[in-house]
C-alpha cells in the first residue's frame, strides 16, 4: 500500500458499509487548512463561474443554487485539495481499487433560502462511463444540518440504472423516453426505503457510488451550503460515448479516446494508486 494511505481515516468498516449501502459518512477526512483551500476556491469560483456554470434554481426562488463543473485545471485551489488531500487514498480503498482517477469535480452551492430541492436521481446514467468501481465525495465547507444534508436509498446502487430527467422540468434529455425504468417516488414512501443521512461539519465528507439514488432539501433563511464535489473513477471503468451530451460534456473527447477504453487521458490523471500496482 502508498505510504500515503489513509489506514486510520478509512476502517473495514467503512468500506463494507460502502460496498453494502453506496454511501458511508468519514468524518473529519479533510484537515483544516484543505477545508479553507476549498472555501476560498469554491468563492473565487462563485465570482467568476466558468461557461459550464448552471443556474438549478427556478427565477420565483428566493434563495440561489449555482453548480459549476471541471474547473480544476483553471482553479489552483481545487487542484491542491484534488491532488494533495487523502481523497484519492480513500476512495481507491472505498472502491476496493488499486487505482483511483480524477472523473471531474462539481461545485454546488445553495444560497440562504435557496427552496429547490435537488431531486432523487442516481449519477451515473449522466455520465460518459461504465463500470462498477466508481465513487463520488460531497464535501461541505459549512456545516450542514441532518434536514438540509444530502440523503441517500441505502443499497440502490445495487439494482438498475434508472431514468435520468433534467431537475427542473423532469425531462429524459439523455436516454430516450421509456428505455429506462422510471424511478419510484421516494418522498411519497420514504418508510419504504432506508434513506441515509448525516449531519456534517467542515472537514466531513459522504462518500457515494453513481448509481446510489440521492438528494437534498434546500436550505433555511439563515443558512449557506457550499458543497465541492470530486468524482473518481477505479479499475473497471470505461469510456462509453453516448449519441447525446452528457452532463459533464467532455467536447472532442471521443475522437481521442475509443469505446471500451479505459480513462486514461490528460484530463482524468491518476490520482492514487495501492503498493501492490506500483
Amino acid at each position: 500500500m502508498s505510504a500515503a494511505e489513509p489506514k486510520a481515516r478509512v476502517s473495514p468498516g467503512d468500506v463494507a458499509a460502502f460496498q453494502a449501502d453506496g454511501a458511508v459518512v468519514l468524518r473529519q477526512l479533510l484537515e483544516p487548512h484543505e477545508i479553507e483551500l476549498l472555501r476560498a476556491g469554491i468563492d473565487a469560483n462563485l465570482a467568476a463561474p466558468s461557461p459550464r456554470a448552471k443556474v438549478a434554481s427556478a427565477r420565483d426562488d428566493p434563495g440561489f443554487f449555482l453548480e459549476d463543473f471541471c474547473c480544476w485545471q483553471e482553479n489552483e485551489r481545487y487542484r491542491r485539495v484534488i491532488f494533495e488531500s487523502a481523497l484519492g487514498a480513500a476512495g481507491g480503498l472505498l472502491m476496493q481499487s488499486s487505482t483511483a482517477r480524477l472523473y471531474h469535480d462539481h461545485m454546488l452551492t445553495k444560497e440562504p433560502g435557496t427552496r429547490q430541492r435537488t431531486p432523487w436521481h442516481q449519477d451515473q446514467p449522466y455520465y460518459n462511463i461504465e463500470g462498477r468501481q466508481n465513487c463520488s465525495f460531497w464535501i461541505p465547507v459549512d456545516p450542514v444540518p441532518r434536514e438540509a444534508t444530502l440523503e441517500f436509498v441505502a443499497g440502490s446502487h445495487l439494482g438498475p440504472w434508472l431514468m435520468p430527467r433534467s431537475f427542473l422540468d423532469a425531462q429524459a434529455r439523455w436516454f430516450p423516453e421509456g428505455s429506462l425504468a422510471d424511478l419510484p417516488d421516494i418522498e411519497a414512501e420514504r418508510s419504504a426505503h432506508r434513506i441515509l443521512g448525516w449531519p456534517l461539519e467542515p472537514g466531513d465528507a459522504v462518500c457515494f457510488h453513481m448509481l446510489t439514488l440521492h438528494a437534498t432539501a434546500g436550505v433555511g433563511p439563515g443558512q449557506r451550503r457550499r458543497v465541492f464535489s470530486v468524482r473518481l473513477l477505479g479499475d473497471d471503468i470505461r469510456h462509453t460515448p453516448r449519441r447525446w451530451t452528457t452532463s459533464p460534456a467532455f467536447p472532442g473527447l471521443d475522437a481521442q479516446l475509443p469505446p471500451g477504453a479505459p480513462m486514461v487521458h490528460p484530463l482524468f490523471p491518476l490520482l492514487w494508486q495501492s503498493f501492490a500496482a506500483e
